[in-house]
Formats: C-alpha cells, sequence, structure tokens
C-alpha cells in the first residue's frame, strides 16, 4: 500500500471488483506507458509493476496469455525470458480507443450533422454497425437511424468498409446551421445519448480522483512508484468514462456539465504526476536490450501539451 490514503482507496475499490479486470488494466499500461516507449517490455517487468494493484503473478500471467490469444500481444522469447508487444491490430485498436483520452479540446461545432441510415442493413449485421457507430459517438435518432454531429467521415467509412456494411449503410451530412442548439434538440440528445447517466458517472470520477489531487498538489515531492500507480488507475477509469461519451458539442450539453470538469481534474492530475511516474518506469521496466527507449515525442502532446 502507499503512504497516500486517496490512492489507497483506489486501489482498493479496484481490488474490490469481481472479477479484477487484469487484462483491461494491462491494455491501459500498455496503452499509456508502454506504447511511447517502444510498445515492448518483459513479463517480469509487467509483474513488478502491478503486483501494488493487487494482481498477483498468476492472473497477469493467465491476462497475457488471453490477450496474445485475442491478438492485441505478441511474444518473442529472449532465452528464458519473454518479451510482450502490442500487435498490428492492437496498436490500431489502442490509437483508436486512446485517441479520445489524451486528445486537447474538440474544435468548434458548425451545426452541422452527419446520418447513418441502417434500414437497408440485415437485421443481424445491423446490431453489429449499431453498436460500433454508437462507439464513435452516435446516437440513435430514430429505431433505423443514427445522428452524431461531429465525426470523422474517414473514420465512418473505414469502419463501416471493415464490417462490410459500406454498400448497405445509407450516409447524410447536413449543412452548418445558424441555431446550433434548440429545445427540441437538446431534448432528443438527452434522450438519444443518456447524457443523465453519463454525468453521474462523471460525478462519481470526480469524486474518487479530486481527494488525490488535492493532497498531490501541495506535496514539495512526489513518490514515482505512487505516481505510476495514480496515473495508471487515472487513465483506466477516465478511459472508460470515455468509451461511453459521445463528445458532443458544448452546445447541446447541460451548462453544468460534468463532462468538462471530470476533463480539467485527468488533465491536471496527468501533467502533475507524469514525471515522477516515467521515473518509476525507467526504474522498473525493461527490454531484451535492456533499459526502456526514450519517450517518444508525441508523448509530450498528450492532453494539449504536458510541458
Amino acid at each position: 500500500m502507499s503512504s497516500l490514503t486517496p490512492l489507497d482507496h483506489l486501489i482498493e475499490r479496484f481490488q474490490q471488483q469481481t472479477p479484477i479486470r487484469a487484462s483491461s488494466l494491462i491494455i491501459t499500461l500498455y496503452g499509456d506507458a508502454i506504447e511511447p516507449r517502444g510498445g515492448t517490455v518483459w513479463l517480469g517487468s509487467l509483474i513488478q509493476l502491478l503486483e501494488p494493484m493487487g494482481i498477483n503473478e498468476r492472473l497477469i500471467r493467465t491476462s497475457i496469455f488471453r490477450l496474445t490469444k485475442e491478438n492485441w500481444l505478441t511474444a518473442e522469447k529472449v532465452g528464458r525470458r519473454s518479451y510482450y508487444s502490442l500487435t498490428g491490430t492492437g496498436r490500431r485498436r489502442f490509437e483508436k480507443a486512446f485517441k479520445r483520452v489524451y486528445a486537447a479540446n474538440p474544435p468548434a461545432w458548425d451545426g452541422s450533422w452527419c446520418l447513418a441510415v441502417l434500414t437497408q442493413l440485415p437485421q443481424d449485421k445491423r446490431k453489429q454497425v449499431r453498436e460500433e457507430l454508437e462507439w464513435q459517438g452516435f446516437g440513435a435518432i430514430s429505431p433505423g437511424v443514427l445522428g452524431c454531429p461531429r465525426c470523422d467521415r474517414a473514420d465512418i467509412n473505414a469502419t463501416l468498409q471493415d464490417l462490410g456494411a459500406q454498400e448497405e449503410t445509407i450516409l447524410f451530412e447536413t449543412t452548418a446551421q445558424d441555431v446550433l442548439a434548440s429545445k427540441a434538440l437538446r431534448a432528443q440528445v438527452r434522450e438519444s445519448w443518456k447524457i443523465d447517466e453519463l454525468a453521474s458517472h462523471y460525478s462519481e470520477f470526480i469524486q474518487l480522483f479530486r481527494p488525490l489531487w488535492q493532497v498531490l498538489k501541495d506535496q514539495d515531492s512526489l513518490d514515482p512508484k505512487a505516481c505510476f500507480l495514480a496515473r495508471v488507475l487515472l487513465i483506466h477509469e477516465y478511459r472508460k468514462l470515455l468509451l461511453r461519451d459521445p463528445q458532443l458539442p458544448d452546445e447541446l450539453l447541460p451548462g453544468d456539465w460534468e463532462g468538462r470538469a471530470a476533463r480539467q481534474l485527468c488533465r491536471n492530475l496527468y501533467r502533475l504526476i507524469q514525471g515522477p511516474a516515467e521515473q518509476w518506469l525507467e526504474a522498473a521496466m525493461e527490454t531484451a536490450d535492456g533499459p526502456l527507449p526514450a519517450v517518444s515525442e508525441g508523448f509530450y502532446k498528450r492532453f494539449g501539451g504536458l510541458g
């Protein structure tokens, strides 16, 4: 356990999950900490890093085996040691999932929409396409129509092509509007994207991590190991929230939207602890060639710049 009560509380909360989501936490660790440093690490280093989280060696090995079977990770043996890296597919999944986490503030919205009509899709494929588009920020306007106020058309086309649904999905794009959010549109957004439920999750995130921020920001020196554990849990919990968040424009959200405060808290806490956490990673992790490579330049662009 650490010497920080708020961090102890977060670790205990993670350990009380049934079952412990070790595989998901390992993906967070790879995406947040290992990928910016070459993407490969010795299994023993992973065990050392995650044991303070209450994940024993057996569970880590089982989780790594499962992630390898699911084509997230690939293994390379050097002597008696195993080194694990993200696969090409795993890296693409990571980039897609984590792009939202570290993004700077989204661009201004001009009032345009993208509409996806799924009525020509077979029923079994329609469900699959709906789930994937909802993950990318679409909401159900009606049973066969999804809408998104801010989307990347190239990403949507790539997704539909991967699902073999491009020829059977109808896409429309509306023009920019002067009136961005009428009363009726706000009501539709609340209904289609379950805004109130998401707000409650953001509120819980703030209640969990604000005490940690308040303790750490007043300390003269920060413990590298504690900062690493805090950073992994911070990004792990925030990533899970963003998987549910359609990232709607401010014009469509309530004035007191909890997502804004949660993002500010996550950014401020990450900026505070990332330096000491990197020190701990350098000391605790190794590759087949020895110490981890230097962190990539892209790492320092996270959250609009880490400074």
